[in-house]
Order: structure tokens, then sequence, then C-alpha cells
């Protein structure tokens, strides 16, 4: 399936200020199942684009602005072919099968920090919680996960935050609701409890089911996404959407992973001039099946993750 995604940030104040460089994670990750096709990438006002990657392997671009300015607009337009399966079959390493198992030597090396917990567990409350959906001893590994993933989505209430930063488990577990950058970080963290690799992920979703307009399903509105990859042995890096209850690849545009969802904030940029200087900031994702010339006719504002 072809997806084009208009993803458009923009920032009013209430003078000219001085723009500092900013640092944008907008390049959707090429894999088996997902090959980029093109991408365009402005700044309004126009600036000069460096472009790097990080120790993840994410591509940055960073604007550079000459000039000052009274607004900012920075748009995204991607075009990628995507091809994972619905119900993707995982060969995972025969000793992987069940839960619990050992990664080798190198594996544990090279996962490092992906399987040390971010949030302090000083009361044990998630490690109870993660230990409380292993189901017994010699069980399933990927129906453990699974398990895991469910329990994240059935025993939350999934919530739009407008806030900056991401809920500690801790926090998720005591609302029992979060974002979905908050239900991506409680997997995460619940299952490096557990003794798995795991990394955060950030990107787009298609899912006219969830998401979309009935009345035209290969069209729908929505901000950037969070979820969760595990790594297994042969399998690789496999995706869990705790806010949708789904493994695997299907309707997901990986852009950015890291080792958790602070790593993974699409833009970030500052600016010189008074501290109440911004007025706001807007941010419209549209990601559809067909190519959709005006943008403006469709978008509407909504938070990043």
């Amino acid at each position: 399936m072809q997806f084009h995604i208009f993803h458009v940030t923009t920032y009013a104040y209430r003078g000219p200020v001085e723009l500092l460089a900013h640092r944008m994670m907008l390049t959707p990750r090429s894999s088996h199942a997902l090959r980029l096709i093109s991408a365009d990438l402005s700044c309004q006002p126009a600036a000069e684009l460096e472009w790097t990657q990080d120790v993840f392997g994410n591509l940055i671009a960073t604007a550079s602005f000459p000039n000052p300015s009274e607004r900012l607009t920075i748009t995204n337009h991607v075009i990628v072919d995507q091809t994972a399966a619905a119900w993707p079959i995982l060969k995972i390493a025969p000793h992987a099968h069940r839960y619990p198992f050992d990664y080798s030597h190198e594996e544990l090396t090279d996962l490092g920090a992906l399987m040390v917990p971010e949030h302090a567990d000083s009361d044990g409350r998630l490690a109870t919680w993660a230990h409380a959906q292993v189901l017994g001893v010699d069980t399933d590994t990927l129906s453990l996960l699974q398990d895991i993933n469910t329990a994240a989505r059935i025993g939350m209430t999934y919530v739009t935050r407008e806030e900056v930063g991401t809920q500690t488990p801790q926090e998720t577990l005591n609302l029992a609701s979060g974002s979905c950058r908050d239900l991506a970080t409680l997997f995460i963290e619940a299952v490096r409890q557990l003794g798995f690799g795991a990394r955060a992920v950030s990107g787009y979703l298609f899912d006219p089911v969830i998401l979309g307009n009935p009345a035209d399903p290969g069209f729908q509105h929505g901000a950037t996404h969070a979820w969760a990859e595990v790594y297994l042995p042969c399998a690789g890096w496999v995706a869990f959407d705790p806010t949708n209850g789904r493994m695997g690849e299907a309707h997901l545009v990986p852009v950015s992973v890291g080792r958790s969802i602070a790593q993974l904030s699409p833009i970030d940029g500052r600016y010189v001039g008074a501290a109440d200087a911004l007025l706001g900031m807007t941010v419209k994702v549209t990601v559809s099946t067909t190519s959709r010339a005006d943008l403006d006719s469709h978008d509407i504002s909504s938070p990043p993750e």
C-alpha cells in the first residue's frame, strides 16, 4: 500500500525573533517492508539544511535560519510503499520460543541500555504488573508479549494529551490512562522488567478503521504516533502498538527509534526573543492512500504524539 504523508508544523510569534538551529526527525526509516519513494522537507522562511545520522541511525535534518522571522512553517511530504503483512509470521529462534530465554552474549552486548528500565520502580508496582501477565513457567514468548500489549490497551484509557513530555509507567498505572507515548512507555518498561530488549518508535499510523473518516476510508487526519519494538532472536525487531493492541508493522510508518520516547521529538528548536514571544504552535498531519493536491482543504490541528 502506498501512503502519502503531509506533516506541517507552524510556530507563530508576536514579532520577529531570531530562530536558532532546529533539529528535525521527519524522514521514514526504510526496511524490507517499507520503501521510501520520495521525501520533500522545506522551511519558511528558507533555511539551510544539514543532514546527519544519530547513534540509532535516524536521519536528522538541522535547519539554520539567516534572518529573524515572526512565523516558522516546516512542511514535510513523504511517499512510502508499505508491504508489511497484517498477520505477520515470525521465525523466532527455537530457544526463544518459550519464556524465559537467554539472549546470546553478543546480543546482550549490543542491546545494552535497551534492556535497562529507564524509570525507577521503588515500590515494585510496575514489576508486579509485568509479572502478572506471565501465565506460568515456560510460557509462549509471543503470547506473553501480546498479553502485555493487550493489558496496556484494555487496562488503560487512551487520551490525547497536549502536555509536553511522557508520563512515567507508575503515573499511567495510577491514572489508568495515557496517550500513545505513555502507553508505549508502559509497555517498554514492563517488558524490560521481564528481561526483554525493547526500544521506542515514533512515526505515523494509517488505520481507517480506528482513526479514519468512514465516508473516506482512504484518508485520515491525526498526529504523529508512538509505539514499541521488542528484539526477538532471529525474528529481529517486532513492532507492538499498545494504543491499538496490535502486533506487526502493518499500517505503521516508523520515522525514528531510540531508548525512550523523550529522544524522538519530531522537531526540536529554540529562538532568541521575549519569554512570551511564542503565540502558539499547530501541527497538522494527513495520511492518505492517494495523492491529495489541496492539503489545506483537509487539515485539522492536532498535538504531536
